[in-house]
């Protein structure tokens, strides 16, 4: 009787002791916070100008309208579900470190919100993500590296800088094959009776090896006021919400004076490329992107200048970054952006200088410098004298402006 207690007891503990036959999760939970004193020149809150000159801006921003990087906290995580697949998620928040208020229009995951599977042949993922523009060939600009948004070509027209999130997409991302990824998204429109109203879709590549680095990406929006400049919260749902007039303003689609002229858009197609060289310490890099803003005149946005066919835009950049210790890196950058109006009506040139440096004071805190200069000459999208406008900040009353910002960054 006493050994068949000590059996049942030896049993009972051994069920107890034995490693749970689940699969295992991780979660994990991390974020950046960039802060920073921004100046900006010539500022105008609206038009027309009150006179030649605008009066200067000094404000504290976060890194999402003028640094190099957007605060942000989030979680990623992981299960392996056995056979070489594993299911992943992405949940990102941006915010604003000055007022603690939720970036991109108010959405709480607003930054990356997306779920998906896995394996050795890639993931296909659903949910808020990045297109292929942002993720084969932002890389190979100076704004993703070194010169934040200010540095973004003229208005971010070509959204390598990611002003913008595809909703409701389908993506798929490729293993890497020796330093080769490629990878393709597709965004519903969700329009009853219509597929493609609204749809965006993109593909791209990149190759990475050694020394020399290729991107190159395609993307193709319908609709784009509504498809892909209102696809944050506070963005409006109709065409109607366009206002012209609030230049400036991060909370109404195409709301700059660079493109808001063209909101009635059928189509906005992107073309993009990119790449570099490191010779030693010294990298070299080059992007180019043609933007066009097809079929204007449609039913996607108001059209007060009575706009018809495409409104096209050039955009070419040449950088380089010098790292001067491995902690410390400083860069130049040269952007060249030439409009050519709809119609044959006007058209503009944006030619920008940014010169920046960042120190990092430990692997998870840097301190940084930009200093950005702009020029426009023309007539830009609303028929009006072209003005300067960095990426993120608020237009000049004239046609040049000067940007400078003192940041640091930390991440956890």
């Amino acid at each position: 009787m006493r050994l068949r207690y000590i059996k049942v007891i030896a049993s009972f503990g051994a069920v107890l002791l034995a490693k749970p036959a689940i699969a295992q999760s991780v979660v994990t939970l991390y974020g950046l916070i960039d802060a920073g004193l921004d100046f900006t020149s010539n500022t105008q809150t609206g038009r027309p100008a009150s006179g030649p000159r605008g009066a200067n801006q000094y404000s504290l921003q976060d890194g999402a309208t003028g640094g190099i990087r957007g605060s942000r906290w989030g979680l990623r995580g992981g299960e392996d579900l056995g056979g070489n697949i594993k299911a992943i998620f992405v949940l990102e928040n941006g915010f604003g470190i000055g007022n603690g208020t939720l970036a991109q229009g108010g959405a709480e995951f607003g930054r990356q919100a997306f779920v998906g599977l896995q394996s050795q042949h890639g993931s296909v993922t659903l949910g808020r993500q990045y297109d292929s523009v942002t993720d084969f060939t932002q890389p190979f600009q100076s704004g993703a590296q070194w010169a934040g948004y200010m540095g973004g070509h003229a208005g971010d027209v070509d959204n390598t800088l990611n002003t913008r999130r595809s909703n409701n997409s389908v993506k798929f991302t490729s293993p890497d094959f020796s330093g080769l990824k490629f990878g393709g998204l597709y965004s519903f429109g969700g329009v009853a009776g219509s597929i493609a109203r609204n749809q965006i879709y993109s593909v791209g590549g990149s190759y990475n090896r050694g020394l020399l680095g290729l991107g190159v990406a395609y993307l193709n929006a319908r609709s784009p006021n509504l498809g892909i400049y209102a696809t944050n919260p506070n963005a409006g749902t109709t065409a109607a919400s366009n206002n012209l007039g609030s230049l400036g303003s991060a909370t109404t689609p195409e709301s700059n004076p660079i493109y808001a002229g063209y909101a009635s858009a059928s189509t906005l197609q992107i073309i993009s490329a990119g790449g570099n060289y490191q010779l030693g310490s010294l990298t070299l890099g080059a992007a180019y992107s043609n933007v066009q803003f097809r079929g204007l005149g449609s039913s996607s946005g108001l059209n007060p200048l009575g706009y018809a066919g495409t409104a096209k835009f050039d955009n070419a950049e040449a950088n380089l970054k010098y790292q001067i210790t491995p902690g410390w890196l400083a860069g130049l950058a040269y952007v060249y952006t030439h409009a050519s109006g709809a119609d044959g009506r006007g058209g503009a040139l944006y030619h920008q200088v940014t010169i920046g440096t960042d120190y990092f004071l430990s692997k998870r805190t840097d301190a940084y410098i930009v200093a950005v200069y702009q020029h426009a000459a023309g007539t830009d999208s609303l028929g009006q004298p072209a003005v300067a406008y960095l990426t993120g900040q608020t237009a000049s009353a004239n046609n040049h402006q000067i940007g400078v910002r003192v940041a640091i960054a930390h991440r956890f």
